[in-house]
This record gives C-alpha cells, structure tokens and sequence, in this order.
C-alpha cells in the first residue's frame, strides 16, 4: 500500500466515494466493513480508486443508472475493486525487487499518537465499567477483564511513543493489531445469544441485495468484519488500529 495513504485509508475511499456519487452519504456499517477487507488485504488505494470508477461505469451502463439512480454503496463496487487488486500484484510483482527508500516523514506527531493510545485506554476502562450491576454481570465477566487488560497493553505502548529514537510505525501497527485481534476474539465469545442473533439477522437484509455478486470467500470474510464492526459498536469499544487515528 502506498506509504502516503497508508494510515487514512478509509478517510480517503469516502472522500472519493463521494465524489463519485456528486453527494455526501453516511458510511453504512457494511460499507466500513467492506473497506476493512480491502485494507486487511492490502489492496492500494489507486487499485480501490480504479475499481470504484470501473463499477460506476458499469452502474451506469445499467438500467438503474440509465433511470437516474444513484449508486449507494461500496457492496455494488466488490467485485471491481478486487479485481483492480488483482491487477496491481500482478504488475507488481513483475517490477523485480524493490529498492530501499529514505526513510518518510512520520505522518503522526509524538503528541497525537501519546493522546491517540492515552484516550483509547481509557474508553477502554469506560467501556468495561458500563454494565455495572446489569443481569448479564456474569456473562460480561471475561469480557471486561480483558477489555480492562487491553487497556493496560495500551498504556504500555507509551514509552515507544516517548523515546527520542526513530518510531517504527509499522511495528506500534502490528502490536496494537495483536491487542485488537485478541479483543475481536473475546468480544465474540462473550457476547450474548441475542445480540449476535440481531446482528445476523441486519448483516443478511443488507447482504441480500448483493450476494449473488461475491463467491464464498469474499462473503465470509465480509460477515466476520460486520460483525466485528456492530460487536465494537454494541460495547462502544475504541478501534485500536492508527487506521483510525484520522
């Protein structure tokens, strides 16, 4: 993925999304969840840009376009995204080795990511504290022990982000991964019945329009981040990832 964008990823497909459309729209929970699969298969941002427009000329062609319907979501442009994606490993793939570059400028001061892993502690904290005295004390139980350990993982990270020596991004990326993939895990283990049952029963009605569109794979991986998305929602838990410092 191309150093420049590498940490406002999702910032920069909205903007363009919108452009395309010619209006502001809110980002669905399925929109930021398809955004996920493109960032966590590291698809660049000019392959996601080509294949936005590819799927608005193909929208276009269509009978909805032809009426003056607008597209309305990231699912309809799937299919031309990946494929896009795929091109760009292709091509790149036949460039040969690449050659060591100087070292960027870092994209985010000391200050921000200090306050970025400070605030995100502590909505941690919040997050555990929440449900205090509810009937599910027992099953949140787990839970909260690790939204609380999770917080302390955090806080640890600060003297990475204090240190005078040059700051490896990609590994305070990689550690912060580690936290948030063992948060996912624990979310969705010790959330109850109903909740994931609701979930479901969205993630299907906003599918629906689209599954004939995406094969097994694509599908399942899409499901696992909708949930992942409205489980973080449900328990207002931070994303940890700088992804979502901007």
């Amino acid at each position: 993925m191309e150093e420049i964008n590498y940490f406002n990823f999702f910032t920069e497909i909205e903007e363009y999304f919108w452009r395309k459309r010619g209006a502001h729209l809110l980002v669905s929970p399925m929109d930021w969840a398809i955004m996920e699969t493109w960032q966590k298969a590291g698809i660049p941002m000019a392959a996601v840009q080509k294949g936005i427009d590819r799927a608005f000329e193909s929208y276009g062609r269509s009978r909805r376009g032809a009426n003056g319907r607008t597209l309305k979501s990231l699912a309809y442009c799937v299919d031309a995204v990946l494929e896009a994606g795929a091109e760009a490993r292709e091509a790149a793939a036949g460039q040969g080795p690449r050659t060591e570059r100087s070292p960027a400028s870092e994209p985010f001061t000391r200050p921000e990511l200090r306050q970025y892993l400070e605030r995100n502690a502590e909505r941690l904290r919040t997050a555990a504290s929440s449900r205090n005295g509810s009937s599910e004390d027992e099953e949140f139980a787990a839970l909260k022990k690790h939204l609380q350990d999770s917080a302390m993982r955090l806080e640890e990270l600060l003297p990475l982000v204090d240190s005078r020596a040059p700051l490896d991004l990609e590994d305070l990326e990689r550690r912060l991964t580690v936290v948030e993939e063992k948060l996912s895990a624990s979310l969705a283990a010790n959330t109850g019945e109903a909740v994931l049952l609701a979930i479901r029963e969205e993630m299907d009605r906003a599918l629906a329009p689209y599954r004939r569109k995406m094969d097994a794979a694509q599908l399942s991986q899409l499901e696992r981040q909708y949930q992942q998305k409205k489980l973080y929602d449900e328990f207002r838990v931070p994303r940890l990832s700088l992804f979502y410092l901007t």
